[in-house]
């Protein structure tokens, strides 16, 4: 519903800017609304209407830096064989590289949260994505002394990427809505994967052609370098809320911690975030730990000898990188179709796809990490098909949280989730599994086989993980079209005085 004036023309215009506004009162329940649909005399911020082209436009640069945060962040697992051998370091400590990272990230994620529904999220991407550029250049050039440097290096890393996810996706939830929304979203989450392999593809190739794996962490820095540029000039800072309300925007005028309150009352919202946090343990797993895992899988078999010095070969991050591609595109693509085909035929459908894709995960990797000894072609296959019935998710959890949070608080949902999914995610992963690896191998640590079998057994901590996504997922549909139903009447202004009890109709 809009907000609008009656009688002369210039106050049926004024009208028209007015915004939904949400106001916090000693007398009321938090959340509540001053006046209903309350005239704000702010103006909005960033433009009210936007043509197509530019909307497509912003969404290619905000794609094209997606897909270089997941390519700078798993070029580190690309080269780590090099990289182990170069600091003379052992798997947990390997592990600390991402893990710090991830830290960071988490850690900052909830205050570019409370700042992206508050001020110019463009101009904080910007910054953040600048600090990113910095620190993974001068990461490139740590000497091998001094090891704790790029660690320091790759935990301010997170910066980039905590500013960015938590804010892109709202500026894209504000361009779009139904549809094009979902393909946006899934426009812009198919590069997580697609970025993924390529990270790895990417240090591979450049550490096998330099001889040197620190050119790899070069790439990245200068092709952000004139994506922060492109940003600049062609994405928009639209009005939050712009897509529900036909460009008059919603006004935030809540705390911190009636958005916290608001967001923890939300069952569709906590139960989502804790299935992508199984789902972040799996996928984090999986990426740090399966060239490695892989490559000492030859070296068990006889068909490859064990790395003694640099550089090591890094084919297996290739061959990795490129299926991690091929079935991020397949899945992200079929999680899509089936969205858009089943929506409005099939109840609570997203949340029911994400639990199939979670479950359906289990047996693949089950094989894969059993069949590693017997056979490395197998073996891709079925890191293939796990790969990508994981993929199916990445579409739909980011919309998701975009349709079941009121736009004023999406960026707060988005960085809230974030901090929960990385931190029991692939923050824990990749350490969890190193320190078991590191544990088990103790028990005969001259054996290239037990190298092997040690990191072979940790690998099934990913499976039974999954297991708790799929429960997760489950739990989700039950309430996901009524909170969906709650947060769009709100963003029409068609609710009450009060936010309507999330999970009642």
């Amino acid at each position: 519903m809009e907000a609008r004036g009656s009688g002369t023309p210039e106050e049926e215009g004024a009208g028209q800017r007015d915004r939904v506004s949400l106001a916090s009162s000693s007398s009321g329940r938090y959340g509540s609304i001053a006046g209903g649909l309350a005239k704000s005399t702010t103006p909005l911020v960033g433009d009210a209407a936007l043509s197509t082209r530019r909307s497509y436009l912003a969404v290619a640069v905000l794609c094209y830096l997606n897909l270089l945060n997941f390519m700078d962040r798993y070029t580190i697992a690309g080269v780590l064989l090099n990289i182990q051998k170069f600091f003379d370091i052992n798997d947990s400590t390997s592990g600390l590289l991402q893990t710090v990272f991830i830290f960071s990230f988490i850690l900052l994620a909830p205050l570019f949260g409370y700042l992206g529904d508050r001020y110019n999220r463009k101009w904080i991407m910007i910054g953040g994505l600048s600090v990113w550029l910095v620190m993974t250049l001068c990461g490139s050039f740590v000497n091998k002394k001094y090891f704790w440097v790029l660690v320091l290096m790759r935990a301010l890393v997170g910066t980039g990427e905590a500013s960015y996810s938590t804010i892109a996706p709202t500026i894209i939830g504000d361009m779009f809505s139904g549809g094009r929304r979902t393909i946006a979203i899934s426009l812009f989450y198919v590069v997580l994967p697609v970025g993924s392999g390529l990270g790895y593809i990417m240090g591979s190739t450049i550490a096998t052609a330099t001889g040197d794996w620190r050119w790899a962490l070069r790439v990245c820095p200068v092709l952000g370098a004139v994506g922060v540029v492109l940003l600049v000039f062609l994405c928009p800072n639209p009005p939050r809320g712009a897509s529900e309300t036909r460009g008059q925007g919603v006004a935030g005028r809540s705390s911190y911690l009636e958005d916290i309150k608001y967001l923890l009352k939300n069952k569709s919202f906590v139960w989502s975030s804790l299935g992508i946090t199984s789902m972040s343990f799996v996928t984090g797993a999986l990426a740090f730990w399966a060239p490695t895992f892989l490559s000492r899988a030859q070296v068990a078999q006889g068909s490859r000898q064990p790395c003694v010095a640099e550089p090591c070969d890094t084919s297996d991050s290739f061959i990795f990188g490129a299926v991690t591609v091929a079935s991020g595109i397949f899945g992200v693509g079929l999680g899509t179709l089936l969205t858009r085909g089943l929506i409005g035929r099939v109840p609570h459908v997203d949340p029911l796809i994400c639990a199939v894709g979670m479950l359906g995960c289990i047996p693949c990797l089950l094989a894969a990490i059993f069949l590693a000894a017997r056979s490395i072609p197998v073996t891709y296959v079925f890191v293939f098909l796990g790969e990508t019935l994981l993929s199916l998710n990445w579409p739909i959890m980011g919309d998701i949280v975009l349709y079941v949070v009121v736009p004023t608080r999406r960026a707060t949902a988005i960085a809230l989730q974030i901090m929960v999914c990385h931190l029991l995610g692939d923050a824990a992963s990749p350490y969890i599994i190193g320190v078991i690896s590191d544990s088990l191998s103790a028990y005969d640590p001259g054996s290239p086989q037990w190298r092997f079998h040690s990191l072979q057994y940790s690998f099934l901590l990913c499976p039974a993980v999954a297991v708790l996504g799929g429960v997760f997922y489950l739990v989700n549909a039950l309430y996901i079209t009524r909170d969906k139903m709650a947060a769009q009447r709100f963003s029409e202004g068609e609710q009450p005085t009060v936010l309507p009890k999330l999970g009642s109709p």
